[in-house]
């Protein structure tokens, strides 16, 4: 047992590492490429983000875990939201002034509408991820597209600070992009055996293991980086790492294991996880776009509430473990 514990730990810590390795190098080589810094926000830096769940939960789908793959998905998401954005945004409210976070508010919720109708009879099937994966590449394409008619935005002006305080040399840009890649798939694939193992050895499915350690894991350089873009005043940055995220999770995660390894869902991961999904993105949308506000922000007041929902669903877990142990 003690051995599948430092895995877990170890990968997580290399993990989290690599990732932000990764996204570095992969945003100065953009930069030096030429993309626009708005682009490189909301392409580079959302997938480099949401690169530990994908590597994850593909290396779980490839060994027939897909519960653990899905669990990373919706965990991850509901992390981002509850506990992320929450803690967040209670350490310091968060403005958004930039309209393209606007604009992606509403789509996030009409894409985790998409999904979780798509997996209503509890079945993730191949069409479901391919589905999914047409609807990334739409966006992604409609993202290039705003990105390059709105040049002046203050989430292009928080990037472009950004990349100037972490500047590097092209070689240097390539070569933390390529070891950051290694290690994030040496350190996922250490982290799946680790998981999977603790959860044979207590009984738990991997399904809860994906949604509670590996998606607060493999969520947390969303977290570090959302407190200290906030701290510095780029509101912007922090939430646009949040959105970003969670579309490359709904859209790419999830439609990723369906391709691989298509598999019938546990009746709670709709009933439950997915409810609770759904519920903290409209909360999102509604308390981030602004009804009735001259802007969208969010207040201490809504953090505490989504910290309180993310500590609600993870006392729910702990119960259904308790439940099914007895």
């Amino acid at each position: 047992m003690l051995l599948p514990i430092l895995a877990v730990l170890a990968g997580l810590i290399l993990l989290i590492w690599s990732a932000d390795r990764f996204v570095d190098g992969a945003a100065c080589t953009a930069r030096y490429a030429g993309m626009p810094p708005l682009l490189i926000g909301m392409v580079i830096v959302g997938f480099g983000t949401s690169a530990p769940e994908m590597v994850v939960s593909t290396l779980a789908s490839l060994q027939g875990n897909p519960g653990l793959a899905i669990g990373n998905a919706f965990g991850s998401n509901i992390t981002n939201i509850g506990l992320i954005l929450g803690t967040t945004a209670v350490i310091a409210p968060i403005a958004m002034h930039s309209q393209i976070l606007r604009k992606e508010l509403p789509v996030l919720a009409l894409v985790t509408a998409i999904c979780l109708f798509l997996i209503y009879d509890c079945e993730l099937s191949r069409m479901d991820g391919v589905i999914l994966l047409v609807v990334f590449a739409f966006l992604m394409a409609w993202s290039i597209r705003q990105g390059l008619q709105q040049r002046e935005d203050n989430l292009s002006q928080e990037i472009d600070r950004e990349l100037i305080s972490h500047k590097m040399s092209l070689k240097m840009a390539l070569f933390w992009l390529f070891l950051g890649l290694v290690v994030l798939i040496i350190s996922s694939r250490i982290l799946v055996w680790g998981a999977v193992s603790i959860a044979v050895s207590f009984g738990v499915s991997d399904l809860i293991i994906g949604l509670t350690i590996v998606a607060i894991g493999t969520s947390l350089p969303e977290l570090a980086s959302s407190i200290m873009a906030t701290r510095k005043g780029e509101h912007e940055l922090a939430i646009g790492n949040v959105i970003g995220s969670n579309l490359f999770n709904t859209l790419t995660v999830i439609g990723i294991a369906g391709v691989i390894a298509p598999f019938t869902l546990d009746a709670e991961v709709i009933s439950r996880d997915g409810v609770v999904m759904g519920a903290l993105t409209l909360s999102l949308f509604l308390f981030g776009y602004g009804w009735k506000k001259k802007q969208g922000r969010l207040s201490r007041t809504d953090g505490a509430i989504l910290l309180a929902c993310y500590l609600g669903y993870s006392l729910l877990l702990a119960t259904s473990v308790v439940r099914d142990a007895t």
